[in-house]
């Protein structure tokens, strides 16, 4: 392993396979996670309303994805007769594509780790980190759009429309309060806003920002109670009502993944990224402690998913314009105060 401070610099060969190496890594451990995320959430949802969940197949029921897996893989693939077929069959990969990409920029450990200068724990660095983030993470609407009017169904329709208005709604005001973000740190590079909180994190420094991102994001990644785009009682399944077997879990696992990518975001801005006790000392624990923060808003989300009931959509409307837009403009401008 190499340090930042030497001159070694990788092939051209050699940092390709590392990019790619990095690369599987990162999706097959973000497959991994949202197969056993589905199995957290229904285990610690059957624990809050005191039943037990899946534990028939496996211990503990560890294999139940593997089985929901297989059985979705074997489901009848149907299409509806008047759908518009090319889109329809790609509204559903391009969420999930969207949703692995926008992952690629998260430091996810120490940075100063590298081979042949490249760093170990990230994929890309660009310029323009947070801004990718954003950018991707928005590209996966037009999967739920796209998919809901393919369909043409009115409950799916209905569902897209729904996640648009939220998307342009919430990403006001998640945008304002990474911008608070960006203020302080002076930078837009990722990794650099995880260094610049080595004193102090950003959630004690613009509290209110934090706050804000994390109501934002959660409506983002349409999680309850902001799930209106699926609302079972209205809208059957809202903008995948009309898909089955791997087109429809593809549909679930970009929900999921977005869902890993927002608890990334929100622990690289406001708590340190992966930095903790000791990573000092042994770099290695920076990856255990982005884990532990990133599993406890995973935690924290499906907790709110079995403790507050959905809310109806005029209140989602006026939560986003009327009070979240209004208050990441305070945001901003006592960020601001604290630059000068």
């Amino acid at each position: 392993m190499s340090t930042p401070m030497e001159t070694v610099t990788a092939p051209l060969w050699g940092w390709v396979l590392l990019t790619v190496v990095k690369s599987l890594a990162v999706l097959i451990a973000l497959l991994t996670a949202f197969a056993y995320m589905t199995w957290l959430e229904r285990r610690l949802i059957a624990r809050f309303q005191i039943r037990l969940g899946p534990n028939r197949v496996g211990p503990f029921g560890l294999l139940q994805p593997l089985a929901d897996g297989i059985k979705l893989f074997f489901k009848e693939d149907f299409m509806p007769e008047e759908a518009d077929k090319p889109l329809f069959l790609l509204a559903p990969a391009i969420s999930m594509i969207a949703a692995f990409t926008a992952f690629a920029v998260i430091p996810f450990g120490p940075t100063d780790i590298t081979l042949w200068g490249v760093p170990l724990f990230q994929i890309a660095n660009p310029d323009t980190g947070i801004l990718f983030v954003l950018a991707a993470t928005s590209l996966g609407v037009y999967g739920i759009i796209l998919g809901g009017w393919a369909s043409t169904s009115k409950y799916p329709l209905l569902g897209a429309l729904r996640s648009s208005a939220q998307l342009i709604s919430y990403e006001l005001a998640v945008g304002l309060a990474i911008v608070g973000v960006i203020v302080l740190s002076g930078t837009l590079k990722l990794p650099e806003i995880v260094e610049q909180q080595a004193g102090l994190w950003n959630l004690f420094v613009l509290p209110l920002g934090f706050l804000l991102l994390v109501v934002g994001a959660t409506a983002e990644v349409n999680r309850a109670p902001f799930d209106l785009p699926e609302s079972e009682q209205e809208l059957t399944a809202g903008y995948h009502t009309e898909y089955g077997g791997m087109k429809f879990a593809a549909f679930f696992v970009a929900e999921y993944v977005n869902l890993v990518t927002a608890a990334s975001v929100i622990t690289t801005l406001f708590l340190g990224g992966w930095r903790g006790p000791f990573v000092d000392q042994i770099p290695l624990l920076g990856l255990f402690w982005f884990f532990v923060k990133v599993f406890a808003f995973v935690f924290f989300f499906i907790w709110l998913r079995a403790t507050l009931p959905r809310v109806r959509y005029d209140q989602l409307m006026d939560l986003g314009w009327k009070l979240l837009i209004p208050l990441a403009f305070v945001n901003l401008f006592v960020a601001s105060l604290i630059a000068l």
